[in-house]
């Protein structure tokens, strides 16, 4: 199967993992190695990855040498803050121009401010950025993204760490139709089958957090997500058979039966 492509680099695994929400950074490297994910974000406003010297570093676990690091602007309510905090990341790994920008609305649901999200893009992309973006399940501000120079569109399933899966995939199928970008979703997923869904629509590939870090048994719902992502491209790319309301079609022939 083709490889997933962001900014020019190519990656085996569509599965993109967060760090956030789990009990240790041995669990968080435990699960991410099972999940067979090669990107991952890290909240740069939640998470130490040097700004802190006296504190235990991300990075010790997830090596930049092993992992594309993600840093991503959780907990940022403006487009001038979200600038800032990619400015910092860049500076702590050492030029580093992948990043993933989300621009929260407010602090219940999650959900993307979208006139803040689309102005930081603007700002992002212009100093050098090669940005991923976390937005609404809109296709004309998708689309809007794309053509500021976004590398990646990543509009939501449902909110954030809701587990509640795609509830739209009528405006998902309209961004990736009309993308000639990645198209990825983020948030909302909640189970393996959430992701396969997700990837049977034609998805680029899904980035969970909650999902994963929130399961009974981590190591194994990463297991679980890897395999659903993998089963859903499989199935996108063989082509499901056309759905056929009361019309019954036997596995087998009924032509040339023994006794007929």
């Amino acid at each position: 199967m083709h490889q997933l492509t962001i900014a020019g680099k190519k990656y085996c695994s569509r599965l993109l993992v967060g760090t956030g929400k789990y009990k240790d950074f041995a669990e968080t490297r435990t699960a991410i190695d099972a999940s067979g994910a090669e990107i991952v974000t890290v909240a740069i406003r939640r998470t130490n990855i040097g700004q802190d010297a006296s504190q235990p570093n991300l990075l010790d676990a997830i090596p930049p040498s092993r992992f594309t690091i993600l840093p991503n602007t959780a907990g940022c309510y403006s487009a001038d803050d979200a600038v800032r905090t990619l400015r910092l990341a860049r500076e702590l790994l050492d030029g580093h121009p992948l990043c993933k920008l989300e621009v929260l609305g407010d602090p219940s649901s999650l959900f993307p401010n979208m006139p803040e999200t689309l102005k930081a893009a603007e700002t992002l992309v212009k100093e050098g950025f090669q940005v991923m973006v976390y937005c609404s399940d809109d296709p004309i501000q998708a689309k809007m993204l794309e053509d500021i120079g976004c590398v990646a569109v990543m509009p939501l399933a449902s909110l954030i760490g809701s587990g509640m899966g795609i509830l739209n995939p009528w405006n998902l199928r309209l961004i990736i139709d009309n993308a000639k970008v990645p198209v990825i979703v983020d948030a909302g997923v909640g189970t393996a089958s959430d992701a396969t869904i997700a990837m049977e629509l034609g998805c680029d590939g899904v980035l969970m957090n909650t999902a994963i870090a929130h399961a009974e048994d981590p190591v194994l719902m990463a297991s679980a997500m890897k395999k659903g992502v993998e089963a859903g491209r499989e199935a996108f790319l063989a082509g499901r058979m056309p759905r056929k309301l009361y019309s019954a079609d036997p596995s087998s022939p009924t032509a040339g039966l023994i006794g007929s």
